[in-house]
């Protein structure tokens, strides 16, 4: 059950206006901020109407597992920025990946994704989808002729990640959607790196957008939280069967939080952007960096069509130290970064995937998924960016 909407046309309003004012809906208290709704359940005037209710010909909250009034407006300002027809929230980022595609692969599907992924989605798309019987093919996400090869034979799904987690990896969303479609697959997009703000992969022809709501729409460390956005009819035909039976449902707290950071999104956003664009430029002619990786860097291999499909970089980058050694020299000798393996965050933070976020990965996967054991990914946080660079410069200096 959606809440009521502002009686202000939000729908057509701009941007800022709607992570302000998107699905607020204010209980008889009129208070200003959005309220908290810490119920597992709900109550009914008789008997009939919990009937009704459950045999969905009155529209109403049932059970904390099926909607909450705090969690449905978390989805309607976030459905409004993304420009979907239809939002569902879940507990965690995987939680939402993992809905998204098993809501509708089943035994003898085939799904083709990139094979740059996070570890974890890696791990749903290699491991566990096939254990019901999907069949998972990966392909180099920049290579529109492995696509096509890939898709010849057809496919039930399409995942992928642009901007990939964390070799940056830029696919061609609309060319990779139109394949996709002709061969009558869904196409399921993790839009984390580049953010609702930075990036519209609806507009770019994908069919489903899932988020992990800690990064960047929470962003200051504080909760989980996830997203599924796509049509109506993907939704009530897929997912919210799949999410009502499965329960991995977004507490009303955590949806707060989450509505709150909504409002903030993109100042966060561009703020950190415009950072680590300049920490980029200077990292890319450092002495002790192998290479620095970020796609507003003319040469990152997809520079243009990052130019082309996002608004803005992004808030993350990555270099190359030469190896894991003098990885770990350069990460101890931070002292304003952390040791972390988020990102999207407003503290600014520093991970080695080889060995945390891609560690179950085989050697030969990390190589392809361009992922070296001297790699550093940097998530750029809202500091002074003359701070973040001189603590960058000064680790640098101890590991060549």
């Amino acid at each position: 059950m959606a809440p009521e909407l502002n009686p202000f046309d939000i729908a057509n309003a701009g941007e800022a206006t709607r992570l302000i004012r998107g699905g607020l809906h204010r209980s008889p208290f009129d208070e200003t901020a959005e309220a908290i709704y810490p119920t597992s359940g709900f109550v009914y005037s008789s008997a009939a109407e919990a009937e009704a209710a459950f045999k969905g010909e009155h529209q109403r909250y049932i059970y904390g597992r099926y909607g909450n009034p705090t969690v449905s407006m978390f989805e309607e300002r976030l459905r409004l920025l993304e420009g979907a027809e239809a939002c569902r929230a879940t507990a965690s980022g995987m939680a939402a990946v993992f809905a998204a595609l098993a809501s509708f692969i089943g035994c003898g599907d085939r799904i083709v994704s990139s094979r740059a992924l996070f570890g974890s989605c890696h791990v749903i798309v290699d491991e566990i989808l096939p254990r019901f019987g999907a069949e998972s093919v990966f392909v180099d996400g920049t290579d529109l002729a492995a696509w096509e090869q890939a898709l010849a034979g057809g496919a039930k799904a399409v995942f992928l990640e642009s901007p990939s987690n964390p070799g940056l990896e830029v696919i061609d969303v609309a060319a990779v959607s139109e394949m996709a479609h002709a061969a009558g697959a869904i196409v399921v997009i993790d839009n984390v790196f580049a953010s609702p703000v930075l990036q519209k992969p609806l507009e770019l022809g994908a069919d489903v957008v899932v988020y992990s709501a800690t990064k960047h729409i929470d962003g200051q460390g504080r909760t989980l939280g996830g997203a599924i956005l796509g049509t109506s009819a993907f939704m009530s035909e897929h997912v919210d069967g799949f999410l009502r039976h499965t329960g991995p449902s977004l507490s009303p707290f955590n949806a707060w939080v989450l509505v709150k950071g909504l409002e903030t999104l993109r100042l966060r956003v561009e703020a950190s952007c415009t950072t680590a664009e300049t920490l980029a430029q200077r990292l890319e002619g450092h002495r002790a960096v192998h290479t620095a990786r970020h796609p507003s860097l003319s040469s990152h291999p997809q520079f243009d069509l990052a130019k082309r499909q996002m608004s803005r970089g992004g808030t993350i980058l990555t270099v190359d130290v030469g190896s894991k050694e003098q990885a770990f020299v350069f990460m101890d000798a931070l002292q304003l970064f952390d040791i972390s393996n988020n990102v999207g965050d407003s503290k600014s933070l520093a991970t080695h995937p080889a060995t945390t976020t891609h560690r179950r990965l085989t050697e030969e996967q990390r190589t392809a998924a361009s992922i070296t054991n001297g790699m550093v990914r940097l998530s750029i946080g809202l500091e002074d960016h003359e701070d973040l660079w001189a603590d960058l410069d000064t680790a640098l200096s101890t590991c060549c």
